[in-house]
């Protein structure tokens, strides 16, 4: 059995240093062939590709995370003008997408600036010809649907997906993929979503330096993880792990141009 996996969505540049190195070392040990690295803004931005000229394996997007305030117009145009003059070495827009998070926290934060700078981004991709990878969650998910669609844009990664059954639907018709955190060994919601949503358009990825509860518990969030995402995707489809492996390490392949 083929064991090759792919980190489709890690924010490589928030671990510490030594962590880092730690993961990059371990990589072919643990059968990781390349890791997706989103960004969360500009200067991220700017150190994703640094990482990414030191290893070929780190595969960079550009982007701006929008669980935190807004950009100024100019610090929005900058970025902007950092993804047309390296879109050649991006292999994607992201993270990109809607604060769910931030506005329960704070339920005076306005959605509008977030959907214009995300319409911003979408049409960008469209562009461009690139992928681009949503953090858009629950009633948000919706709002990304309707500038994926008024842009014409297929190549959509939802990473950590969560939402209800019709957008679901809608996701799976418009051929739209997620993928999977190792929370889907201990959460119900992802397991329904992975039984719910075709194997053909998923991806697994760790978020990490996002920590895990179960048998990850006070551990470093590493891309070996997804080993026991992939069997527990398995047993949760109902088809052999050796297919899993192959199917999802595919559709990453296949979905990012690798």
């Amino acid at each position: 059995m083929s064991d090759r996996i792919i980190d489709s969505h890690i924010h490589l540049d928030m671990y510490r240093q030594k962590e880092r190195l730690e993961i990059l070392s371990e990589l072919d040990f643990a059968q990781v062939k390349a890791l997706i690295c989103v960004s969360n803004h500009l200067k991220s931005s700017k150190e994703t590709l640094r990482l990414a000229h030191e290893d070929s394996r780190i595969k960079p997007a550009f982007g701006f995370h929008p669980e935190q305030a807004l950009p100024t117009d100019y610090e929005a145009a900058e970025l902007l003008t950092f993804i047309e003059q390296n879109q050649h070495e991006m292999i994607a827009i992201g993270e990109v997408g809607l604060p769910y998070y931030l506005r329960q926290d704070n339920k005076g934060v306005s959605l509008d600036g977030y959907v214009e700078l995300l319409e911003t981004f979408v049409q960008k991709a469209a562009a461009l010809g690139k992928p681009i990878i949503l953090h858009a969650i629950y009633e948000d998910a919706p709002i990304a649907c309707d500038l994926l669609e008024k842009y014409s844009v297929p190549d959509a990664h939802f990473h950590w997906f969560k939402g209800d059954s019709q957008t679901i639907e809608r996701m799976a018709k418009n051929s739209y993929s997620i993928s999977v955190t190792p929370d889907v060994l201990y959460e119900k919601e992802i397991q329904d979503l992975v039984r719910a949503y075709p194997l053909s358009r998923m991806m697994v990825e760790t978020d990490g330096p996002w920590p895990f509860e179960g048998i990850f518990k006070g551990s470093m969030t590493h891309p070996g993880m997804i080993h026991k995402s992939l069997e527990k995707i398995a047993e949760l489809k109902k088809v052999s792990a050796a297919y899993v492996y192959s199917k999802i390490y595919e559709n990453t392949c296949r979905f990012y141009k690798l």
